[in-house]
């Protein structure tokens, strides 16, 4: 097991566009389970690559343990990929497609190498009883056992998952890193195959960086996540610091389902802070406060987020508490989600969506979210984050 550093790396394809990945910082802690999430295109995959050896590092450096990298060939640098489309052998059994690596031709003993600095001694290749025992234990794990004599063909796309999954765990590599290895699957056969990764990831207790586009695995897979776009690290965090405290207007947006409301709003202060919308002052939390204080933050124009799950909304006007600010809004589309109701709002010409939970909602109150309803909602301080224009970051918390 070992933890990989990068440190300052830089990918370029082309100087006359912008880099593909830029100046990227991040050490993962051995036996550390980190998720690269971003939009296509924003650098995740290039990254992965850069550390797998499959791509050259055009700035920068990369460490596996304490050894420098940079120059090491991919098959030296004791690391396994699984890749988006398998890249299994069709004409192979899965058997063998298991235990293709293992059946390598290694140089016999007492025969050496410069690897990472150092003189290592080769062994010979594995004997026919050894790669047995190591295939049927990962078939084992993968619960893949009754289709070692098949060909690839003859499998369902997560099953050939499992088979590229398991042709890595037979090296018993230094790390993992998986490049988007759910993405061809359906949702539900993906759901399942997510949970599996979770308790592999438990069994084999070792290195894994993983990439993806869907934000629900990067929330529910990572001890941390690093959350690129444009080749740029936005934030890297535990899975409830990013959806609780995002750095910038980026990161708010794009972790979340559905995604944050955004509102043009105005810091205030007149005493305390507090943000203006819609002609209401709303109240923000102690920690809020604080911050803004700290800093000594001036009034100004703000960006408003407030994540649809956290909106307050009553529907009829005498429910509303004394005191606290309440928006008009129109209920245009309510949708049942099952565990909860998506209503979609209008306030003047802007759009919102709240979330309300279903459990404990009798079937004629369901009849009461109709169309062209009036509701009033609020925003709870604790639920309010502001986001400057100029520059986009979080104002109430990252003083970075």
């Amino acid at each position: 097991m070992a933890k990989i550093t990068l440190k300052n790396v830089t990918k370029i394809y082309d100087r006359t566009i912008k880099p593909a990945v830029k100046d990227f910082n991040l050490e993962v802690k051995d036996k550390e389970f980190v998720v690269f999430v971003g939009p296509s295109g924003c650098g995740k995959s290039t990254t992965l690559r850069m550390i797998a050896g499959l791509e050259d590092i055009t700035e920068g450096d990369i460490y596996i343990g304490d050894v420098r990298v940079n120059n090491v060939e991919p098959k030296n640098r004791d690391i396994a990929m699984v890749f988006q489309d398998y890249a299994l052998y069709p004409h192979m059994t899965i058997y063998n497609n298991i235990a293709f690596g293992l059946k390598l031709k290694w140089i016999p003993n007492g025969k050496t190498i410069k690897l990472f600095g150092k003189e290592i001694a080769l062994k010979r290749k594995y004997t026919k009883a050894e790669i047995k025992e190591k295939v049927l234990e990962a078939a084992r794990i993968l619960e893949i056992e009754e289709y070692l004599e098949r060909k690839p063909k003859a499998l369902s796309g997560g099953q050939r998952q499992r088979v590229a999954i398991g042709r890595a765990i037979v090296r018993n590599p230094k790390a993992f890193l998986m490049d988007e290895p759910l993405s061809n699957l359906d949702a539900k056969l993906r759901n399942q195959m997510r949970a599996e990764i979770i308790l592999l990831r438990k069994r084999l207790n070792t290195t894994f960086i993983y990439v993806t586009h869907d934000q629900t695995e990067a929330m529910t897979l990572g001890d941390r996540i690093v959350i690129m776009k444009d080749g740029v690290a936005q934030q890297i965090g535990t899975p409830s610091e990013v959806f609780n405290t995002p750095k910038n207007l980026f990161v708010a947006g794009f972790i979340g389902a559905p995604q944050m409301n955004f509102f043009d709003a105005r810091l205030v202060k007149d005493g305390k802070y507090g943000v203006e919308y819609n002609g209401l002052v709303f109240p923000l939390s102690e920690t809020a406060e604080n911050n803004l204080s700290k800093e000594n933050v001036s009034e100004q124009d703000v960006v408003l987020g407030v994540r649809p799950e956290h909106i307050t909304l009553v529907k009829d006007e005498d429910q509303k508490k004394d005191g606290v600010p309440y928006v008009e809004a129109t209920l245009i589309v309510c949708e049942m989600m099952g565990s909860e109701l998506h209503l979609h709002l209008m306030i003047d010409d802007k759009k919102i969506i709240v979330r309300v939970p279903t459990l404990g909602i009798t079937d004629k109150e369901l009849d009461e979210y109709s169309d062209n309803r009036k509701v009033w909602i609020t925003f709870p301080p604790e639920a309010i984050h502001l986001f400057s224009k100029e520059d986009e970051r979080n104002l109430a918390y990252h003083r970075d």
